[in-house]
Parts: C-alpha cells; sequence; structure tokens
C-alpha cells in the first residue's frame, strides 16, 4: 500500500504583511492633510482676528510669521508683534513663540525670550527682562478666560522720559486669571523678592528690604466686562455692579507688612478705586514717618497718620485699621494719605 504525497505546502499571503502598513501610510496621510488643513485655518483666524481688533481701534502687527510643529503640535512664531488697545495700552515684543498641541488647540501657551515691552497710557513704556517670561491661555470664550503668567529673575526698564514703574526687579511675578461659578472670575497675583525703583514709594518703605506682594480676590458680574477699550471695560463692569472681593492679600516691604484681611472694591466713574479694605499694619508708623521724609506724603500728614498707627498698635507693633478709597482719596483711619489709585 502506498502512501499519498503530502500536500504542497500554501505560498504566504502577502496581504497580511502588506495591510498594516499600508493602513498605517493611509493614517498619516489623512493625519498630514488633516495638520495642514489646520495650520491653514489657524493663519486665516489670525489674520481674521487681527482685522476684526483693527476695525475696533486697536493696533495690531507683527514683522514675520510663520507656522510649524508638525506632526502633533502647532508652533506659531512672530517677529515684532504689537498689539495696542485704543485707550493707549500696548504690549510689544521682539519675538514671541506659542505652542499648542493637536488634540488640545483650546490651549495655548506663549514665551518671549527677547523680553518684552509694555505701555502705559499716561507713563509710558517699561521694558521686561529675564530668564523666563511665558504666559497660557485656555478657554477663551469664557468670562474671564483661563489665563496664567509667570515671570523669573525680571528687569523693568522704564524708556526714556517715562515715569518710574513701582518695581525695578523681581525674583518672580506670577499672574493668574481664572472662570468660576455663577458669573464670577478668580484673581491672583504673586511678586516674590522684588526690589523698587530707587526713588519710588515701595523703595521708601522698603528702605533696601525686599518687597513680597500677594492679592487674591474674587471677580463678580464678569459678563459684563466687555468693551471696545480698557477703560469702556471697567466701566460697564461697575456699572453692572461688579466687584472685586478681596479673600487675601498682604504687602511686605522690608519690615513694615501690610496684611488685607477682607474688603470689598469697585472703580468709581472717574477711574479711580473706592471700598474699604480691613488691614494688620506691622511696622506702620516708621514706614509713614519715611514717606513724610521722602516727600511722598506732606509731612503734617504722615505725622497724623504715624500718630494715629502708634496708638492703634499692641507690644508686637501690629495695628489693626482701614484703608478707604473714596471722592478720589485714600485715607488710613481718619486720615487721608493721598489720591485713590487710578484704574484708568
Amino acid at each position: 500500500m502506498s502512501v499519498p504525497d503530502p500536500a504542497p505546502a500554501r505560498k504566504p499571503r502577502r496581504l497580511g504583511l502588506i495591510l498594516p502598513f499600508a493602513l498605517l501610510f493611509l493614517a498619516m496621510i489623512v493625519w498630514s492633510g488633516f495638520w495642514f488643513w489646520t495650520r491653514i485655518q489657524v493663519g486665516d483666524r489670525m489674520d481674521a482676528t487681527a482685522e476684526n481688533l483693527r476695525s475696533a481701534g486697536y493696533e495690531v502687527s507683527w514683522g514675520t510669521r510663520s507656522i510649524g510643529g508638525y506632526p502633533f503640535r502647532l508652533n506659531v512664531t512672530l517677529t515684532d508683534a504689537v498689539i495696542r488697545e485704543p485707550s493707549g495700552w500696548a504690549l510689544a515684543t521682539p519675538r514671541l513663540e506659542s505652542e499648542a498641541y493637536m488634540h488640545a488647540l483650546g490651549r495655548w501657551i506663549f514665551a518671549a525670550p527677547d523680553g518684552l515691552t509694555f505701555t502705559r497710557p499716561r507713563s509710558g513704556a517699561v521694558q521686561v527682562t529675564g530668564k523666563m517670561i511665558r504666559a497660557s491661555l485656555g478657554d477663551a470664550e469664557a468670562k474671564p478666560p483661563r489665563f496664567d503668567f509667570e515671570g523669573r529673575e525680571l528687569i523693568f526698564t522704564p524708556a526714556p522720559g517715562a515715569q518710574p514703574f513701582a518695581l525695578s526687579q523681581a525674583q518672580k511675578v506670577a499672574f493668574h486669571l481664572r472662570p468660576g461659578p455663577e458669573d464670577q472670575g478668580a484673581l491672583f497675583l504673586e511678586v516674590e523678592d522684588g526690589q523698587a525703583q530707587m526713588s519710588g514709594l515701595f523703595a521708601r518703605i522698603a528702605q533696601d528690604g525686599d518687597i513680597d506682594l500677594k492679592w487674591d480676590a474674587l471677580l463678580t458680574k464678569m459678563s459684563d466686562f466687555s468693551g471696545p477699550d480698557w477703560p469702556n471695560a471697567v466701566r460697564n463692569w461697575s456699572q453692572a455692579g461688579g466687584m472685586a472681593q478681596v479673600r487675601e492679600a498682604g504687602l511686605t516691604a522690608g519690615e513694615a507688612v501690610i496684611g488685607v484681611n477682607r474688603g470689598q472694591l469697585f472703580v468709581g466713574p472717574d477711574g479711580r478705586l473706592r471700598g474699604t479694605l480691613d488691614v494688620t499694619l506691622r511696622q506702620a508708623p516708621e514706614a509713614l514717618a519715611a514717606l513724610g521724609a521722602g516727600g511722598v506724603l506732606p509731612p503734617e500728614t504722615a505725622e497724623t497718620a504715624a500718630a494715629v498707627t502708634a496708638a492703634r498698635q499692641g507690644a508686637d507693633n501690629v495695628a489693626q485699621a482701614a484703608i478707604t478709597f473714596q471722592a478720589g482719596q485714600t485715607t488710613l483711619g481718619p486720615v487721608a494719605i493721598g489720591p485713590a489709585p487710578r484704574v484708568y
């Protein structure tokens, strides 16, 4: 009996080997097409936004623009970027780098490696340089948007002819803005190891010491914070009842310390702050005396304010008082110590 010949081996199917590579190649083509389409959309949206801002009275310009980051990011780099709103506030930088991941185009990260310059309408421009200057923006349609800024080892240099800025340098400056429930927003500002301008108000209080600042406030009626420029946005917000509810704040300038326990602030029709802050003061008489000696306050005003705080402070050199902004003036207890800060 003969044994039948074995069946010949089947040739391996090449389709099983080729199909995964073909699918991968097809996915790469589709993804590349999507990336380049998104790249075009980002450029077109930037152009449209800039044109809308110009129509509203803003100045928006840049020298060159490049968009890269393939395959998983979008990197937009602008040179000589400038934005100026109608009331005079402006921001400019020689180079602005921004980045967003393709799966999260609603959040952009920005960096100004060559520094930036911000312009104050009445006080002039200030150049800012440092080891790191970066920011991020998300939920741009929210009020307020989610915004973060952080700078490290910053140096502030007023332009020729500009008025001094409060700080000459700071180890860290951080600013955070968050949308919240019930038409609210949260604002947090922090300055660490700051140095005051030699002729400024903080310099006379700090007396060569470091300046640290923290400000934590809740903002109400944020949906009404809108307008063609900063002054109109603040006016609309204030007229709608918007205010800042200070939850915690503090200023340390040398040996002098101002701690804010609570308070409510809003903006009057004259653009100046109004409201009251309940504060804790340490070494206040010495700080007020320095202001009087330096000519920041009239000597009699500084002397009266120093006497009021000295009478209220205990053995630990701490006093409780109220700082009130009203009718364009700032008062410490019953003593007027200067004009109220101007917001616009």
